[in-house]
């Protein structure tokens, strides 16, 4: 097939995309936009509260398959910056009032709502724009064919062509023929501006990715500080332990050197002294190295060394893990210290008697809930071990939220965006 043809066929291809996807852009843009604005006028009466979540979930999925032809048609990735909602969210109507304000709250909705308004005006006009110049066309082709003879008395504009005779007509002709070309060569980047205008719309703003980054470099930071603190800290666990150990070990063993011919049965006595240092050692080593990185995390992934973490608590625990996978390595690591970390809060302060695991991923996010039934009251601050957990998770961009009213039960969520293997 020649270029000139191949021109031809991705130009009509591009028209037609275009014609279909006006319809969408014009009726299911103009009917969200209206029914969203009316949903969250009628929140103050009650009744949004219960539609709205609805709609703008509505909203969502249009403006995600939006995202998705603009991908395949154009090759313009937007990105899709929703706030995930926290698992465990309740049902009934507490949980629509829970998921309207979730919604409201996140800016993505109102970028939503900005692009309903401009892919319902500037982008249909483009798309209408991007088929009617292959279109129009047409009626010039047909005038100069006779339909001229229609407006013999009286006189019909086809652009800036008066159309009343044949010569009339056949300038139409000339003039449609000069339309097509120019569709021809403007189809496609029409379609294009159109989806260029999407993604200006719902795309985060500067100001928004700044904050975001001024975040996670925030973190970035505290992470760092972390990491300095617990190398301290196994310098210091050497020293004080395994190396003491070994130093007094070795002692030991030259005492029973200088003994062993003397006093067999004393060398005898600090030579089970000697074992025993050894045996005490090498369990601190494994203490501290399975507190740097688990061997069952690295051997057997985040599903089974979340496990073998609940079977060792003095709760009963009950571990659900939906993880079809692997994640990297520093993902794992920190989703594992961070349910240590909730599971030890919840035995020292809860009062509880059984704890929930729930872990799954979709939707490329990790999520983690561990719940509870103490007494509750549990909240993240100041020198917590949920600050912890949250300085943790924000190094990976992830997320913590506590749910835990007085009087129980308590459920922590964490999050994070993460790719399985």
């Amino acid at each position: 097939m020649s270029p000139a043809e191949n021109r031809v066929r991705a130009a009509l291809r591009a028209g037609g995309r275009a014609f279909a996807l006006s319809f969408a852009s014009i009726a299911g843009s103009t009917t969200l936009f209206v029914l969203s604005v009316l949903s969250v006028s009628f929140i103050s009466l009650g009744v949004g509260l219960v539609t709205t979540p609805w709609i703008l979930g509505a909203v969502r999925s249009h403006a995600g398959r939006r995202r998705e032809l603009a991908a395949a048609w154009s090759d313009i990735r937007i990105p899709v910056p929703y706030r995930p909602f926290p698992t465990g969210l309740r049902t009934g109507f507490t949980g629509q009032v829970e998921r309207t304000v979730l919604m409201l709250k996140d800016p993505a909705t109102w970028r939503d709502l900005r692009w309903l308004l401009v892919d319902m005006t500037a982008g249909y006009v483009v798309l209408v724009l991007s088929f009617a110049l292959l279109v129009y066309p047409v009626e010039g082709l047909v005038l100069a064919a006779g339909l001229w003879r229609v407006f013999e008395d009286s006189t019909y504009w086809y652009g800036f062509v008066p159309v009343s005779s044949q010569a009339t007509g056949l300038a139409a002709a000339v003039l449609g023929v000069a339309v097509f070309h120019v569709g021809l060569w403007a189809s496609r980047p029409l379609l294009r501006l159109h989806f260029v205008l999407a993604r200006s719309s719902l795309s985060p703003t500067p100001e928004e990715l700044a904050r975001r980054i001024d975040r996670l470099t925030e973190t970035r930071h505290e992470a760092v500080d972390t990491a300095a603190s617990e190398l301290r800290r196994i310098e210091r666990d050497l020293h004080d332990g395994a190396q003491a150990r070994l130093v007094a070990m070795g002692m030991n063993l030259g005492t029973v050197e200088a003994l062993i011919e003397k006093d067999p049965a004393q060398a005898k006595k600090l030579l089970a002294m000697a074992r025993t240092s050894s045996a005490e050692a090498l369990t601190e080593l494994r203490d501290l190295v399975r507190g740097i990185h688990p061997p069952v995390l690295a051997e057997r992934g985040l599903g089974d060394a979340v496990r073998a973490l609940a079977l060792r608590m003095p709760l009963a625990s009950e571990v659900t893990v939906e993880v079809p996978g692997r994640a990297d390595a520093p993902v794992e690591s920190a989703a594992y210290f961070a349910v240590s970390e909730t599971l030890t809060n919840a035995v020292k302060h809860s009062g509880a008697d059984r704890i929930w695991v729930d872990m799954h991923h979709s939707g490329g996010m990790l999520r983690i809930s561990v719940t509870d039934n103490g007494s509750g009251g549990a909240a993240v601050g100041t020198g917590s071990g949920l600050s912890g957990i949250e300085r943790r998770l924000g190094t990976f961009d992830g997320v913590l939220a506590v749910n835990s009213p007085a009087g129980g039960p308590t459920m922590v969520t964490m999050e994070i965006p993460c790719a399985l293997s």
